[in-house]
C-alpha cells in the first residue's frame, strides 16, 4: 500500500440545515490515480472545495503528513494541492501564456524561479497550448480550454491535482486526450483525485474508486474491482452503456 499523500477523515459540509456531505473518509496514496463518481447533486464538487478550503467543513485532514483542520486556500496550494474547478475559471481577456504565469504565482512569489522550465514541460504535454500561446483564452474551444485550466493548475507544481468533471461537455475525441493526460500525470508522480460523470472512462484509468451517493460514501474499493461490481454497472456503467462505451474508447 503506497503512502498516504491525502487523508480525509469524517468530512462534513452543510449549507445552512441542509448536510451535503457526512462523514466522508477518503485517501489518496502518493503516485495514485483515484477516483469519486456518483449522481449529479452527490456532493461530489463540495467534497473538492471543502478539501482545497473553498467550503467551511468539519472533520480532519491530513495532506503530505500534516494535519489540517481549517484548510485554506492558499496554504493549500502552497503546500502542494491544486484544484481545476469544473467551470475551470480561466481569465478570458488575457493570453494563454498569461494564464499559465498566473498558475505559477505563488510558486515566484515563495522565491522559486522556475516558472519558464515549468511552462516548457505544460507545453511539452500540451503542444496545442503552445501554438495557440499568444491567443486570448476566452478564444479558446472547450477543449483546449480544458487543457489550458490543467497546465495552469501544474505551473503550481501541485504533488496532488484534483480534477472536477474534466470530460464535461468535452469531444469523445478530446476526453480521450484528456484522460491520456491524466495518466501521463501520474507517470510523472503528480497523484491525482478525479471526480467524474463519465464513470467508465474513470474507472478505466484509476487505481482505487469511491461512490458517492446523497452525501455518503456507499461503495468503495480498487476500480477494476468496482468497474465489475453489478451494482455499478447497473447505476452507472449500464444505463447509456453504449454512450459511456463511446465516451471511454
Amino acid at each position: 500500500m503506497s503512502k498516504s499523500i491525502l487523508e480525509v477523515r469524517d468530512l462534513c459540509v452543510a449549507y445552512g440545515k441542509v448536510e451535503a456531505l457526512h462523514d466522508a473518509n477518503i485517501r489518496v496514496g502518493e503516485g495514485q490515480i483515484v477516483t469519486v463518481i456518483g449522481p449529479n447533486g452527490a456532493g461530489k464538487t463540495t467534497m473538492l472545495s471543502a478539501i482545497m478550503g473553498l467550503l467551511d467543513s468539519h472533520g480532519e485532514l491530513e495532506f503530505d503528513g500534516k494535519l489540517r483542520l481549517a484548510p485554506e486556500v492558499e496554504d493549500m496550494v502552497a503546500a502542494g494541492m491544486n484544484l481545476v474547478p469544473e467551470k475551470r475559471e480561466l481569465f478570458g481577456e488575457m493570453s494563454v501564456q498569461d494564464n499559465l504565469l498566473l498558475g505559477g504565482f505563488q510558486r515566484y512569489r515563495s522565491g522559486k524561479r522556475d516558472q519558464a522550465e515549468t511552462m516548457e514541460e505544460v507545453y511539452g504535454l500540451f503542444p496545442r497550448l503552445k501554438e495557440r500561446r499568444e491567443q486570448m483564452a476566452g478564444t479558446l474551444s472547450g477543449g483546449e480550454r480544458q487543457m489550458l485550466a490543467v497546465g495552469r493548475a501544474l505551473m503550481a507544481k501541485p504533488r496532488l491535482l484534483m480534477l472536477d468533471e474534466p470530460s464535461l461537455g468535452l469531444a469523445p475525441l478530446i476526453v480521450r486526450e484528456i484522460f491520456r493526460i491524466i495518466t501521463e500525470l501520474r507517470r510523472r508522480g503528480v497523484s491525482i483525485l478525479l471526480v467524474e460523470q463519465n464513470a467508465r472512462a474513470a474507472l478505466q484509468v484509476a487505481d482505487y474508486a469511491y461512490v458517492l451517493e446523497t452525501g455518503e460514501i456507499s461503495m468503495e474499493g480498487p476500480a477494476q474491482q468496482l468497474a465489475d461490481d453489478p451494482r455499478v454497472i447497473e447505476a452507472y456503467l449500464g444505463l447509456g452503456g453504449k454512450h459511456q462505451d463511446m465516451l471511454s474508447t
